[in-house]
């Protein structure tokens, strides 16, 4: 700014300064000039006035209109008492006067010129200085209100908002760590309740299965069903409760460990408290799983063959390659070819369960874990249900 008005004032000083060299004043009339002219033509006459003489003579009777409008110098000349004619000398101030009008129009267009040229690199300056960052900040501001955290602004250290932008950008990145941590904190929340809500549906289960064989063995009482009533009001909630995390949920967490086929043995077994599982073994290898989720899903498959089977089952461990496969067969009536590829669906129920409870997530959530453990689940028709699990060795 202080460089742009400087040079704004050089410019109006040197258009001064050549606008008072242009004023010349040395033009004025020397009458002894005029003496020595006059002289030579009375002395001369009628001899033609010499080219050296800075006049000219106008023989008496010929029109000094031209002259007399361009305010030359007239001087009229007497031979012998009569009028012989009239000198010209040519107004040179009047000229000179011309000429400076001349130069001081081209010294003052020039000076507009310049001073257009210094305003036009000045708005230049101000636009790359002040608006156009400020426009940036105006667009930055409105991303951020949009949501976009992501975008940096970008920052220019020359123009006068390069400390203020880059304190922006600070407050973006901010905003952008506290939504990503906000974000991280409501999934391992919507994670742990939709986790423990399937956990507990387990041992409700066990509970309510347990009343009924009570009741089966020594008869109904109003206790015993006013268990089972609560159990399956506790159901009804956490199934509500877990189908509304899960709508929200992108994952569950899985975190494989290796774990030996004797400890999964083991929790076929403790899942299988009705004692419907025939007698079997696993060959021995070591598998990479979640052995908590691993419990979920069959918890799952055990409970689902208790409800819609209810006979015994069978399990089989095998190899195939560097592949380990476990089954898990009842002997129901299974269920209709069409709705096999279904029974891994969200909220998807196969026709054979419409008079039981149940939200349709058990295989969905079942076949989800072992694909998160590196694995396969699938169901087939095969004398019954059958969950066929596939884990890498």
């Amino acid at each position: 700014m202080k460089l742009l008005v400087l040079t704004c004032i050089v410019i109006l000083v040197i258009g001064i300064g050549l606008s008072l060299r242009g004023v010349d004043t040395s033009h004025e009339l020397d009458m002894l000039e005029v003496n020595r002219v006059v002289q030579y033509i009375e002395t001369n006459y009628p001899a033609a006035l010499p080219d050296h003489f800075n006049a000219i003579f106008i023989e008496a009777g010929d029109s000094l209109h031209t002259f007399i409008q361009n305010q030359d110098i007239i001087v009229p000349i007497l031979i012998d008492g009569q009028m012989a004619g009239s000198v010209v000398f040519s107004n040179e101030i009047s000229e000179a006067t011309n000429r400076m009008q001349t130069q001081l129009s081209v010294i003052f267009y020039a000076q507009a010129a310049l001073l257009a040229i210094m305003v036009g690199l000045f708005a230049l300056y101000q636009y790359a200085t002040l608006l156009r960052p400020f426009r940036k900040l105006e667009h930055f501001a409105a991303r951020v209100a949009a949501g976009d955290l992501a975008s940096p602004l970008e920052m220019d250290r020359k123009n006068r908002f390069g400390a203020f932008s880059e304190s922006f950008d600070l407050m973006r990145e901010q905003l952008a760590t506290a939504k990503e941590n906000e974000r991280l904190a409501d999934k391992a929340k919507k994670e742990l309740v939709a986790s423990l809500s399937h956990d507990i549906k387990t041992p409700a289960a066990s509970i309510k299965i347990i009343a009924e064989l009570y009741q089966a063995k020594y008869g109904e009482t109003k206790e015993m069903a006013s268990i089972i009533n609560k159990v399956d009001h506790i159901d009804m909630l956490i199934s509500n409760m877990f189908s509304a995390t899960l709508e929200e949920l992108t994952q569950l967490k899985v975190s494989p460990t290796e774990v030996s086929t004797v400890e999964l043995e083991q929790e076929i077994r403790t899942a299988d408290f009705k004692n419907k599982i025939r007698p079997f073994t696993l060959p021995e290898c070591v598998l990479t799983v979640d052995r908590l989720r691993f419990r979920q899903v069959i918890d799952n498959v055990i409970g689902n063959s208790y409800k819609y089977a209810n006979t015994e089952m069978e399990v089989y461990g095998d190899f195939e390659g560097d592949t380990f496969v476990l089954a898990i067969r009842d002997f129901g009536a299974g269920v209709l070819e069409d709705e096999i590829s279904l029974l891994c669906e969200k909220f998807y129920r196969a026709k054979n369960a419409a008079n039981e409870s149940g939200t349709g997530l058990g295989l969905y959530l079942s076949q989800y874990f072992v694909s998160e453990m590196g694995g396969t689940l699938t169901v087939e028709n095969n004398g019954g249900l059958c969950v066929v699990m596939r884990f890498p060795i």
